[in-house]
């Protein structure tokens, strides 16, 4: 899910349409559960354990035909907050009073079902067979892909939630389908930044006010629009502390001010005094003094003329009357918007802020990652006894990747030895 409140509507003008190419020779961190739950929505109860199946494939495309260098990351041990936002969830999809919601004691988190493990433990299995990193996460996998993304161990992210942006990641890709030449939607912080002034604690600040993963509420009556015009009348720096006064009821200083309109409604009132507009023409001035002097804005001899439809005086009584309009007008959405937010309980929820600007893994983790050469014999063994697979389609299968590896080595270290060691390799397991 990530940020609710339709949010990938918002940033979708700022995506660059990038072709399979782009990933040539980068690193990717690729978030796994959203792969098993993508691979289970598209194939199920055409084919024997699709997520094993779907795995396997798009890996190999992903390094062979991408070009790109996966590292796959799974979950660790899900927030309670999480957890309890999930049963929320549940509660009012299935149409269950969330006045009944049990709560969930503070450090208890509800892992997910023995099945979706069970293929969890299956694919990474398969890719650590395939020579391919894995790692696991202290919390959410999405977390640790935009910590290595944003500490420069791997290129981009692949993950479909949209919280990425708010746990460090600096490009993100929503999704890739590695059997597809099509273009992808590809979304950089970078752009983000300069096309919508926000940052990460904005983003941060969006999430807490339309809902996320951790509060699939947010506060009534604010969607991603008025979250929007909130979170940019302030700096990242300030942004979150601003949050927390207006959660206590104070009223911020904004652009424009929230201001007491009693000092305009003077201002009309004397200036109606000393400078009456003509009902005729709308200029400064009586009708009566028009008639008798003519209207030195109207520029006719004698008179003046009707004011046309939507006319509107310049002067400086009507400028600054318009414009405290306007400023009133500020005022009052600012003041119900900052009493719906007093109204959130516990808003802003610091736990959730933590969760976000935490680090989800150490700086051995991302250095440690490697990638190896295809386990062939047990790679056979495994699609064998998993999918009943033909051990000749396994290695027809796995032939693309082998291709790949030994032309990278080949490119890397100008010899042919590795060429006859894999060959070897791959006739020997043939056999």
């Amino acid at each position: 899910m990530g940020v609710g409140g339709n949010f990938w509507d918002l940033l979708r003008p700022y995506a660059r349409q990038q072709g399979f190419d782009y990933l040539r020779n980068k690193r990717v961190a690729v978030d796994l559960s959203f792969w098993i739950v993508q691979h289970e929505t598209a194939v199920k109860g055409f084919v024997l354990k699709p997520h094993l199946r779907l795995t396997f494939f798009r890996t190999i495309n992903l390094f062979s035909k991408f070009g790109a260098y996966p590292v796959f990351v799974v979950d660790g041990t899900p927030s309670p907050l999480k957890s309890q936002a999930r049963i929320s969830r549940f509660f009012r999809s299935s149409g269950i009073d969330t006045c009944n919601l049990p709560v969930i004691k503070d450090g208890v988190s509800v892992e997910r079902n023995k099945l979706f493990c069970e293929w969890v433990k299956e694919c990474v299995e398969l890719l650590e067979l395939l020579g391919i990193p894995v790692l696991k996460a202290n919390g959410e996998a999405e977390a640790l892909c935009a910590q290595l993304n944003s500490e420069g161990y791997v290129d981009a992210c692949i993950t479909p939630d949209s919280d990425a942006f708010l746990f460090g990641a600096k490009c993100v890709i929503k999704d890739i389908k590695p059997n597809s030449r099509e273009p992808f939607e590809c979304y950089h912080m970078s752009d983000i930044d300069s096309g919508l002034g926000l940052k990460r604690k904005h983003l941060i600040a969006m999430s807490l006010l339309v809902g996320n993963d951790y509060d699939s509420g947010g506060v009534l009556g604010i969607g991603v629009d008025k979250a929007l015009r909130i979170v940019r009348e302030f700096s990242e720096n300030e942004i979150l502390e601003r949050l927390q006064d207006i959660g206590k009821g104070l009223k911020p200083t904004v652009s424009g001010g929230i201001k007491s309109v009693d000092d305009g409604e003077e201002f009309r009132s004397e200036m109606k005094k000393r400078s009456p507009h003509c009902s005729r023409c709308g200029h400064l001035g009586s009708k009566r003094t028009h008639f008798k002097s003519s209207c030195e804005h109207c520029g006719c001899d004698s008179g003046c003329i009707k004011k046309p439809l939507g006319f509107r005086c310049e002067c400086s009584f009507c400028s600054k009357d318009r414009e405290l309009k306007e400023q009133k007008k500020t005022d009052d959405w600012w003041i119900k918007v900052c009493d719906k937010i007093a109204l959130a309980p516990e808003f802003p929820n610091r736990k959730i802020i933590e969760l976000y600007l935490s680090d989800g893994l150490t700086t051995e983790d991302g250095s440690s990652m490697s990638w190896g050469t295809p386990d062939t014999g047990m790679l056979v063994d495994l699609m064998v006894f998993k999918l009943h697979w033909d051990p000749s389609y396994v290695r027809k299968m796995l032939l693309p990747m082998l291709s790949t590896i030994y032309l990278r080595e080949k490119a890397r270290n100008n010899t042919g030895t590795l060429c006859y060691v894999i060959n070897t390799n791959f006739i020997q397991s043939s056999a």
